[in-house]
Parts: C-alpha cells; sequence; structure tokens
C-alpha cells in the first residue's frame, strides 16, 4: 500500500470515527437549522485534512488534528452565523475561543453525541426516520451505505432524510437530554432504534455480506455511551449492551472461510471471543442491580445460557425454554415465537414444536414473505424424518432467501433428504 492509499483508508476510518461527533457538537454549538452547513464545513475539514496530510504525511495523532480544525472551523461558523452575538455577546475573542473549546473536552464530546442520539431518535418521528437519521448523523454513513443498510433505494433515503431534518427545524428540536417520564419514554426509542441497528447487522439482508461488523459496533459503541453516561443511566441499558455483546462474541463462528452460514450446533466454539463474553457477563450483572426485568434482560440471558456451554450438547434447554417462557409474556413477537418453538424441539417435542410455529399469529403471511419461518419448519420436519413435507418447506424458504449462504445452507438440506430415498 502506496502513502496516498494508506492516507485515503486512514481518512475514511477517521470519517467514520469521529465526523459524527463533530456533526454533534457542532450541532449542539449552532443548533439544528444550520445542520446542512454543518455537514458541509466537517465535509470540508476531511478533504482539508486529506490535501494535507498527502503532502506532509499523517500526523502522529489525527484524531487531535481533526478535532483541531473542527474547533477553528466552529468558531467561524458561530461567526458567519453571528451566533456569538447572543450566545457570548461580549466575551472577547480569546473567550470566546475558550467557550467552543469547552464544547470540544472529551466529556463533553460525548455528552454531544448522546444528545444526538436522543434528537434522532425523537418519538415524533416515524421509526424508519430514526433510523435513517441515526444513521447518517451519529455512524456517518452515506446516502447509498444507508440504503444498502436498509434495503432501499438513494432516492427513498434522501427523502426520509430530508423528511426529518425537516422535522428537527421546523419543531425546534434542541439537542438536550430529557428529564423526568419524557427521559423513560425516550429513552426506550433510544434502545430500540440501537438494538434494530444492531440486528440490521447481524443478520445482514445484502447479498454480498454476511454481517455488518461496523453496524453492529456503532450499536455497540452508543449503546456503551448510554451505559456510561450518568444523565441516563438505567440497568436496561446494561441488559441491552451485555445482549450485543454476547451476539457479537460469536462474529467468528458463523461463517466459514468460503462464507457458508454454519449453524449453532456445528460453530467451532474456540473461535467465541472469551473476552467480550466476560465484557457481556458483566454487564448483565450490573443490569440485575435494577427492579425491573426487561426483554433485554431475557434475551441477554438466553445468550449467556449459550455461552455458557462449552459444547452444544452441554446446552442446557430446560432453563432455555424457562426463559422463552417468560420472555413472550413481555414480547410474543413472530421470531420470538419462532426461536421459542425450536427450544422446544430441543427439549425432545418436536411434533410440538411444529404445533407452536403453525399457531403463530399471521403464520400464513409470514411463511409466504419470510424464509425464516418455512426454513425452521422444513427443519423440524427433516427431524420427524417426514422428507416429503421437510423438502416443501425448504423449497418454499429458498424461493425467498436473500443470501446466497442461505440458499446452500437449503440446497444442501434438499440434497440430504433427496440421497436419503
Amino acid at each position: 500500500m502506496n502513502l496516498q492509499q494508506h492516507t485515503e483508508q486512514t481518512i475514511d476510518h477517521l470519517f467514520r470515527q469521529q465526523s459524527g461527533k463533530m456533526v454533534a457538537v457542532l450541532s449542539r454549538l449552532a443548533g439544528f437549522k444550520h445542520l446542512n452547513l454543518i455537514e458541509d464545513i466537517v465535509q470540508e475539514s476531511f478533504i482539508s485534512a486529506l490535501q494535507h496530510w498527502k503532502l506532509k504525511g499523517i500526523p502522529d495523532q489525527p484524531e487531535a488534528w481533526l478535532m483541531k480544525t473542527a474547533k477553528n472551523k466552529a468558531v467561524d461558523l458561530l461567526r458567519r452565523i453571528n451566533y456569538h452575538a447572543r450566545f457570548v455577546q461580549s466575551q472577547d475573542n480569546a473567550n470566546y475561543s475558550e467557550q467552543v473549546a469547552s464544547f470540544f473536552h472529551d466529556h463533553e464530546i460525548s455528552d454531544s453525541e448522546l444528545r444526538m442520539i436522543f434528537a434522532c431518535c425523537h418519538p415524533s418521528l416515524k421509526k424508519e426516520d430514526q433510523i435513517a437519521l441515526t444513521l447518517k448523523l451519529v455512524f456517518s454513513f452515506s446516502i447509498s451505505e444507508i440504503a444498502k443498510a436498509l434495503v432501499l433505494t438513494d432516492p427513498v433515503v434522501q427523502k426520509r432524510l430530508s423528511r426529518a431534518k425537516e422535522f428537527l427545524v421546523s419543531e425546534h428540536i434542541e439537542l438536550e437530554i430529557p428529564s423526568g417520564k419524557e427521559l423513560s419514554n425516550r429513552l426506550e426509542a433510544v434502545r430500540i432504534v440501537l438494538y434494530l441497528l444492531f440486528n440490521e447487522g447481524y443478520y445482514a439482508r445484502k447479498t454480498d455480506e454476511l454481517i455488518r461488523r461496523d453496524l453492529c459496533m456503532e450499536a455497540l459503541r452508543c449503546c456503551k455511551i448510554l451505559c456510561e453516561h450518568t444523565a441516563v443511566k438505567d440497568p436496561i441499558n446494561q441488559a441491552l449492551l451485555a445482549l450485543m455483546c454476547l451476539h457479537a462474541a460469536r462474529f467468528d463462528s458463523r461463517f466459514s472461510d468460503t462464507q457458508q452460514f454454519i449453524l449453532l450446533e456445528h460453530q467451532d466454539r474456540s473461535l467465541w471471543d472469551k473476552e467480550l463474553i466476560q465484557v457481556g457477563y458483566y454487564y448483565l450483572n450490573a443490569a440485575a442491580e435494577g427492579d425491573k426485568i426487561s426483554k433485554y434482560h431475557i434475551e441477554a440471558a438466553i445468550a449467556a445460557e449459550h455461552c455458557k456451554a462449552t459444547l452444544y450438547n452441554e446446552t442446557n434447554w430446560g432453563q432455555l425454554l424457562y426463559w422463552y417462557d417468560l420472555l413472550i409474556q413481555t414480547d410474543a413477537s413472530p421470531v420470538i415465537l419462532l426461536n421459542r418453538a425450536l427450544v422446544i424441539h430441543a427439549n425432545g417435542d418436536t411434533e410440538k414444536a411444529i404445533g407452536e410455529v403453525l399457531s403463530i399469529p399471521g403464520i400464513e403471511l409470514l411463511l409466504k414473505n419470510d424464509h425464516h419461518y418455512s426454513s425452521v419448519l422444513g427443519y423440524l420436519y427433516m427431524k420427524l424424518s417426514d422428507r416429503i413435507q421437510a423438502k416443501i418447506y425448504f423449497l418454499q424458504a429458498m424461493s425467498m432467501a436473500n443470501s446466497e449462504a442461505e440458499k446452500i445452507l437449503l440446497q444442501t438440506r434438499i440434497d440430504q433428504l433427496s440421497a436419503k430415498n
């Protein structure tokens, strides 16, 4: 890799890491009505860095270089919009720069990011707009990246972002951390969006990328900000972070070197990230200190139960069924019911498991639109040695599967069924 390629790669990496922070701080200083200008200024900072570093090399502390540039541009920005006239009024230039610099301290940057997350997840915004806006302003995704992540077209994403930004401006939304009852409502919206984004990465719907690690890592990073900020301290946040850590710990075992999907029972557990599992346990224990049990607590407990088993055959399926029975009391969504049916099968009652799947509300429509339901039914019928039904459902699943890895897995099973005839 030559110097130019190395510089461009470093800029790309730093853009993802730093630009959301810069947008958050500048928005806190100038307000959302200047959001488009702020985004342009952040872009200019990175273009300036690219031009400068190509000539003089990457500085020893590139993040600090960028933040210094952002500070200078923040001062310029406030001068351009005359914000200082009402914000710091008669203060001289030295104090004025000091005032701006105070927003760039580490804890203030985190505070600004958190405020931005709350703004993006404003409950008056539609869920799809919350997600698109969070990906854009907090995660620094481009229009095309958001479109790929959400399986949308660029114009649709552009429309959603424009609608969401107009809302922030027209409703005079402030970058603030709410308090009291509003905090509880907003915090729940933030958790939902972050978990949706994590799942978008964990179960990537792109055909050419099986896991969007960048999405998962950004969701983890933002959830960690929630856990560490004293203003929004809540054991439910820690439960969500524990859940994400315990899932992310299994990234490397889910797919083979040839990008084929590996089921849990065949995964090489030595590839599980032991350190991240310990981090997950830490946050799960911390989450137990509250007086509420959320769905995230229970889902994290389920993930932890899988992580405890050093071999698939050592999995405590009875305990898992207990957790699922508890979970459906707070979240009886189809996917939870589907997973519970698999646990019922693992406990030795396959016929009951099939009955549970077929009794999921709206199962007829789900079977037509989501390959996971057909795939699970095919698997359960295969375990019952009903090859005809199993093949019907596997073929149905394959007609809807998105990724090549899923299609290969389904075709392998169909071939296994045919070979037994």
